[in-house]
């Protein structure tokens, strides 16, 4: 199976939070659902056809137990997102869970790497990961990754906690697909391009012209 990311994001790169209020969390963050005001038709179609391509989930513990509140409770055959949630397997990964009752519900407490890397060789379309920010920056560490689908939102925060945040695996994108929606929303699909390459602008002097002069080199 291919490991697929899928993240909604503000333009300052926030993920906190984006579907609803969550005062429990208790971390001083007051700005939660902003994802709500710009769900439309668009993104509706987007992301049910994502979920339609899965055969297992991969989620972190946060986000496996507000999914859980949730959808566990959504039982109209006519939804897709709902139907496939409640039915499929969901892989959990955390230390401090001792159960998970939701339907289909697996705990992972070995090595994550080679419990994700067994699951990405079972037959299959593909193993998604949505939210899970911690988790999403573990796989990126070790490779797994072989797609983002992120949703960036015309908003921005200025505060909460974001997807790639500090100590996040330096890595290259190839953007192969972008959709944007109704309300703005740009969703960008990137497939892992390797590492990081930099370079340098400066001036250069060629007689009595200076010309501009870029630089690459790939990481090391």
């Amino acid at each position: 199976m291919r490991l697929t990311v899928t993240s909604h994001l503000t333009l300052d790169g926030v993920m906190q939070s984006n579907g609803k209020p969550e005062p429990e969390l208790n971390d001083g963050f007051e700005q939660g659902g902003w994802q709500v005001p710009y769900f439309d038709d668009d993104m509706d179609r987007l992301t049910a056809d994502w979920i339609a391509a899965a055969d297992a989930f991969l989620l972190g513990r946060r986000t496996y137990e507000l999914f859980a509140t949730y959808w566990s409770q959504v039982t109209d055959p006519g939804d897709p997102r709902a139907t496939r949630l409640n039915a499929l397997p969901k892989h959990v990964v955390s230390t401090t869970l001792d159960q998970v009752p939701w339907n289909n519900s697996i705990l992972l407490r070995g090595d994550l790497a080679a419990e994700v890397a067994a699951l990405k060789r079972q037959p299959g379309n593909e193993l998604q990961v949505h939210g899970s920010a911690t988790l999403i920056r573990t796989l990126m560490k070790h490779d797994l990754i072989d797609e983002y689908r992120l949703l960036i939102h015309p908003v921005v925060l200025g505060s909460g906690k974001r997807l790639f945040g500090d100590g996040t695996t330096p890595a290259a994108l190839e953007l192969i697909g972008t959709k944007t929606t109704s309300r703005g929303v740009v969703a960008h699909i990137y497939q892992p391009s390797g590492k990081p390459e930099y370079g340098s602008a400066a001036a250069e002097q060629e007689g009595d012209v200076v010309t501009d002069s870029v630089s690459r080199q790939a990481a090391t």
